[in-house]
């Protein structure tokens, strides 16, 4: 069983040299074949990284709500910037 992305997609990689070495050596593959495993590819590839972003999206959002949940709450803190010199092109 594909436990990960990592592994799913390189499943998915492998099954397509596969079949396109066999289709090879039966002399069956053509330039359509490869633009079809080609966009097997890449459909694969494509849902593999939205699933991560959404992991990705839902483990932090997760991670800040626990975070803001077990903090005490306080005021807020305001921090000023000293004030820079004028530049030359501000004059004096």
């Amino acid at each position: 069983m594909v436990t990960n992305a990592h592994e799913r997609l390189t499943d998915v990689v492998a099954a397509v040299v596969e079949v396109a070495a066999e289709a090879a050596e039966a002399g069956t593959y053509t330039a359509e074949m490869g633009r079809a495993l080609t966009a097997v590819v890449g459909k694969v590839g494509a849902r593999v990284a939205l699933d991560a972003e959404v992991r990705g999206f839902t483990s932090g959002w997760q991670e800040a709500v626990a975070l803001t949940a077990t903090q005490v709450t306080t005021e807020a803190q305001v921090f000023r910037m000293p004030e820079r010199p004028p530049g030359p092109a501000e004059g004096p």
